[in-house]
């Protein structure tokens, strides 16, 4: 099969049809083989996002940090941490992606830094009722000594949201006790903010992830929740996404983004930004999408489906529903950094990667910007069978839970771990890949013409291509199916694209839908097989 070389248009709406490739920049590639991933590493590897046919890609935080979480506790927002390199490394890595027609996201992390950020170091050093303790949430306990937490909040990564300091206040911390959470109400966190986004529109960024975007404004008196694992032994990050909570989704929050919006548009090339965001309703989520805030936020609802032909359907007719009323395309995602990959979600092995496969050609005949992490080209599975040791995840101390599955050195070539993640001869990686992956590396499947890979590049290019699946094409028309089947097209003039994907129990005609052009698995005598789908083409 040949390899796309597409080069995406340079157009100010970029955003609304993209496919975005996160890259988690420890695990994507080791350039200088000290077993972690870094900024050259990434510009070395740029040719290969560009014939995937992705148009942009997301980095997750790569600034100075202890890397307490992974580099989400930020101790400078304005350099970059020896780790993966230098200013210099960035520029030239934004430099060579601009020139293959790649567009850079950067990761921006707003509603906590790391305790190791000079603003929270001047604050503990400044002490009680000071200006310095004003930037970020300080307050005293309860009880006769002040012994107990200010409220009942909980941290998102387990037990309480507060810690006490050693002159006996307590300070906010949502994630770990090395991600103090900023006060937003304070003028000088918004205009450090705003300086922020400068630096990197300046430097070329083309866009900002926005970090537990929904996060920032905390209610006012900080009430407690009344809920939580100490009263009801459940916790209350159970109802993100599904409740209010004092410390999320605050109506305030938007006045941020409606601050940030101008500066955005003050910068030419269509800059853009798209929240992390839970929201109780689908109606609150769609708040901060719009001309004067963000111009998406990530559709987690499609990554939640169950595998049945009524989920997906109705995720996403709610999500193209709050489409049109917001004005701005849908944002779909099946994985990231934060969750396990679908392919296990899925049902794991054999099972897992055909559901995967044919999930990645659903979600990419979809309407709207699409989301890949790295490694789903590849087919590759959670590993789950990571030496609790070895274990970074600052949520795994707390809770037992851990993201580091997911987060594992992606397999570049060659027959031994890390399979080609660091330069020749490098034999460290900061997490170990398992030996299945020798099979699923991008040397193994490139040219292959059944691998995940292939099938990615064929529907990327497709997607490029077809004039029914341009950004300004026809919406989902949903066609006539077999119970468990999703059948919908889309069209551009006398040409029609229909996706079908198999979510019954045995095999489906589908030769009334066209010819096909891609599928998931092999198709015989029109019949489409178990957990595949296909698209389908009719001029």
């Amino acid at each position: 099969m040949a390899v796309s070389t597409i080069t995406p248009p340079r157009t100010d709406d970029w955003w609304r049809s993209a496919v975005v490739y996160q890259v988690y920049v420890r695990s994507f590639a080791d350039s200088d083989g000290d077993g972690v991933g870094d900024l050259a590493g990434i510009r070395e590897r740029l040719p290969y996002l560009r014939d995937l046919g992705v148009d942009a890609l997301w980095l997750t935080p790569f600034y100075t940090s202890p890397m307490v979480d992974g580099g989400y506790d930020v101790a400078d927002y304005r350099d970059v941490d020896p780790m993966f390199g230098t200013l210099a490394d960035f520029d030239a890595m934004i430099t060579d992606a601009h020139a293959l027609g790649l567009r850079i996201i950067v990761d921006l992390v707003p509603n906590h830094t790391s305790s190791a950020h000079r603003w929270f170091v001047d604050a503990l050093a400044a002490g009680p009722g000071s200006p310095e303790r004003a930037r970020y949430h300080f307050a005293d306990g309860r009880g006769e000594h002040g012994d107990r937490p200010p409220n009942d909040w909980e941290s998102i990564f387990g037990g309480p949201a507060w810690t006490r300091i050693a002159d006996g206040q307590w300070y906010l911390h949502l994630f770990d006790p090395a991600q103090p959470d900023l006060n937003w109400r304070h003028p000088e966190v918004r205009a450090e903010f705003e300086d922020v986004l400068r630096f990197w529109l300046d430097r070329g960024v083309d866009g900002f992830r926005v970090d537990v975007a929904h996060g920032m404004i905390k209610a006012e008196g900080l009430p407690d929740v009344g809920f939580g694992t100490a009263t009801t032994g459940q916790r209350q990050v159970d109802l993100l996404g599904r409740a209010r909570l004092p410390y999320f989704d605050q109506d305030e929050v938007h006045e941020i983004y409606r601050a940030w919006r101008p500066i955005l548009d003050s910068y030419p090339g269509g800059r853009m930004a798209v929240a992390e965001a839970w929201a109780e309703t689908p109606q609150r989520l769609a708040r901060y999408i719009g001309p004067d805030e963000l111009h998406q936020a990530f559709s987690f609802d499609f990554l939640d489906a169950t595998w049945s032909a009524d989920s997906f359907r109705k995720v996403i007719d709610t999500a193209l529903a709050e489409a049109t009323v917001v004005g701005a395309p849908t944002t779909w995602v099946l994985s990231n950094h934060d969750k396990q990959r679908h392919v296990t979600r899925y049902g794991d092995g054999a099972e897992g990667l055909r559901r995967a496969r044919a999930a990645s050609l659903l979600m990419l005949a979809l309407p709207g910007s699409a989301y890949l992490y790295q490694g789903e080209e590849l087919g590759l599975p959670e590993v789950l069978d990571l030496p609790d040791e070895l274990r970074q995840d600052p949520a795994f101390l707390r809770t037992g839970e851990s993201r580091d599955g997911c987060r594992v050195p992606i397999p570049w070539s060659g027959e031994l771990a890390p399979y080609g993640f660091g330069p020749a001869g490098s034999e460290l990686s900061w997490l170990p890949a398992p030996a299945t992956w020798r099979a699923l590396s991008v040397a193994a499947q490139a040219g292959t013409p059944d691998s995940t890979l292939e099938l990615y590049r064929a529907a990327l290019r497709i997607r490029h291509e077809h004039p029914a699946l341009a950004v300004d094409a026809g919406e989902v028309t949903w066609l006539p199916a077999e119970p468990g089947v999703l059948a919908f097209s889309r069209t551009a003039g006398t040409t029609a694209l229909t996706c079908v994907v198999n979510l019954s129990g045995a095999p489906v005609a589908i030769d009334g839908y066209g010819e096909p052009i891609v599928a998931s698995a092999p198709l015989t005598d029109h019949l489409l097989p178990i957990d595949a789908s296909a698209w389908l083409e009719r001029r």
